[in-house]
């Protein structure tokens, strides 16, 4: 088979194979690339040494069976042979879970996640967002500090593994949303700048040098990241991808590297002939990236809203630290906002960054669906100093409000796996580091963070303690169990009803009507025929909904429609969903 490795500044590039080892030759019509035959099949261990340096895992490696630093292994995408007859499915009408493989299970492989798949397919959620993949040093970790952007982690179950939980999700009717990391790489297994200028000090990230965009050699850095997200829509058959804080890639280039990858994905489906889409994760509040090439946009699929995360959670909690400051001033008008122009920051002054920020939504041209709205993520929740979730400060009847205002707003709703029963597990920071420098130096960093804002050091998890992941796996006992199967028993009801009612997947953001009343803490919005009442305090309050004939599809407590008055009673800290043409 044929071996390549771009290593532009080599002046002598060696395969070890497990055949032998033997020199590559310079490709020439492609500079910096070296080239060479050796017999391998699937499974075969290999590596490059460059001028006589040690031999290091191919930046392009499939599959790590050992880890970051161990040879790579040849991956023969062709021996699989798929079941499943998958047409694909868009985001519009779509409703995403978001699954962290490692402890959605307490087995943390995709073999044993593939076995609480019919969870989701009875939950009614469309899409399965996996956290990344890609190798990580040690067993267990979030997966944002992955190396070898085209392999699978070995202890979820590598390659093999992933391709046969994409084939039984699309079996049972789910897509399947990968989350990649193209802003930086782990600081642990890395060895890409040995092969060439895949950094560059032009540009810094919270994680360090940026990833080289736009400097000397970027044209190849920007075809590995290209060629590596193609794979995993291509080869895996995966269906979107979500993009870690696109924020953080520095491109000063005339055609951004978000465009190019955006055109690179919609000619892909045009020759699969079913749906892919890019979701990116951004606090730039900048339209253009969600707006079509063709208008000058960078052409993305959606986007994450944590402005609509940000202003329910202050809403419900009355937090207001931090970046909470500006939305928990007055939270209901914030939630308002968000309901009906997507952005809450959309040039407005951002007391958190000191500054203006954002801008805003044109509604007759941005679709409700391209904004991704949540009232729970890896992030929110695992950033947390104690990763508790919001079932340890809400009553169940707040959280079924969450639930109804997330589930029925005008975005593509997405959940944090165990939301959907009000998980009483945590969901913290965990690593799992080899090398005990870093290992202390997480565990350091981590303390001192939290330490500025008031907690005891011994109260914030130690990161590389085996009992902080086995603290975050989903208990599968708690659905079973009250309050929980009531809870459970409310998002199934309301992700049927976004399937039922045509006005809950309505593109059109402008057709949300909103109202609200703060000192009774109640809010209330209209999507067509259908309406959406919140009490989020602890008296029943009077809803004005107008007169008419009214019907209700699904209420938290037990409510009747509004009587001639026009006024809605709802109990306090629940809520309603009916349809009122």
């Amino acid at each position: 088979m044929q071996f390549e490795v771009w290593a532009p500044q080599a002046d002598r590039v060696t395969l070890q194979c497990e055949g032998g080892t033997r020199a590559l030759a310079r490709d020439p019509e492609r500079a910096g690339w070296w080239t060479g035959e050796a017999e391998a099949v699937d499974g075969a261990r290999y590596g490059f040494a460059l001028d006589d340096g040690p031999v290091l895992p191919d930046p392009r490696s499939r599959r790590q069976p050992d880890g970051p630093d161990g040879l790579s292994a040849v991956v023969d995408h062709g021996g699989y042979t798929w079941r499943s007859r998958w047409a694909g499915r868009g985001l519009p009408g779509a409703v995403l879970y978001e699954l962290h493989v490692g402890t959605y299970t307490r087995e943390g492989t995709l073999d044993a996640a593939v076995a609480r798949l019919e969870h989701l397919v009875e939950l009614g959620v469309t899409h399965v967002e996996l956290m990344p993949l890609c190798p990580f040093p040690g067993r267990h970790g979030w997966g944002y500090e992955g190396v070898s952007l085209w392999a699978v982690h070995e202890p979820y179950g590598g390659p093999e593994a992933l391709k046969r939980f994409v084939d039984r999700a699309h079996e049972l009717g789910l897509g399947v949303v990968l989350d990649v990391v193209h802003n930086h790489l782990g600081p642990s297994g890395n060895h890409l700048p040995s092969f060439g200028p895949y950094f560059t000090d032009t540009h810094h990230t919270p994680w360090g040098s940026a990833v080289n965009l736009d400097a000397p050699g970027s044209d190849e850095v920007r075809a590995f990241l290209l060629e590596s997200a193609l794979a995993w829509l291509r080869d895996y058959r995966v269906d979107g991808l979500r993009l870690d804080a696109v924020h953080a890639l520095y491109d000063t280039r005339a055609c951004h590297f978000l465009e190019e990858l955006s055109a690179a994905v919609d000619g892909l489906a045009e020759e699969v002939g079913r749906p892919l889409f890019l979701i990116a994760e951004s606090d730039l509040n900048d339209p253009r990236l969600i707006t079509p090439r063709a208008e000058n946009g960078l052409g993305l699929h959606a986007q994450w809203n944590d402005d609509f995360h940000h202003a329910l959670r202050t809403t419900l909690t009355g937090e207001s630290q931090g970046y909470y400051a500006d939305f928990a001033r007055a939270p209901f008008a914030a939630l308002a906002k968000t309901l009906t122009g997507g952005y809450f920051h959309d040039g407005t002054y951002s007391s958190f960054r000191g500054r203006r920020h954002g801008r805003p939504l044109d509604r007759a041209r941005v679709a409700g669906h391209r904004l991704l709205g949540y009232s729970q993520t890896h992030d929110q929740v695992g950033n947390r100093a104690q990763g508790d979730r919001l079932a340890a400060v809400l009553s169940p009847g707040l959280l079924a409000c969450a639930a109804a205002l997330t589930l029925t707003a005008p975005f593509t709703p997405m959940l944090f796996m165990g939301e959907e029963w009000a998980a009483g597990t945590p969901w913290q920071f965990f690593t799992d580091h080899t090398d005990p420098e870093l290992a202390e130096a997480v565990r350091r960093g981590r303390r001192r963070e939290f330490a500025e804002h008031g907690w005891a050091e011994e109260d914030v998890p130690d990161p590389q303690d085996p009992a902080t992941r086995e603290r975050s796996c989903l208990d599968w006992s708690e659905p079973e169990r009250e309050p929980h199967a009531r809870v459970l028993a409310w998002y199934r009801r309301l992700i049927a009803l976004r399937h039922e009612q045509p006005d809950l997947t309505d593109p059109d953001l402008a057709d949300t009507k909103v109202a609200y009343d703060d000192e009774a803490r109640w809010l209330a919005f209209r999507r067509g025929d259908v309406r959406v009442a919140v009490n989020l305090g602890k008296e029943a309050a009077a809803i004005p909904l107008g007169t008419g004939r009214t019907e209700v599809l699904a209420a938290w407590e037990p409510v009747e429609a509004p009587g001639p008055d026009g006024l809605l009673q709802v109990p306090g800290e629940s809520c309603v969903v009916l349809t009122q043409p």
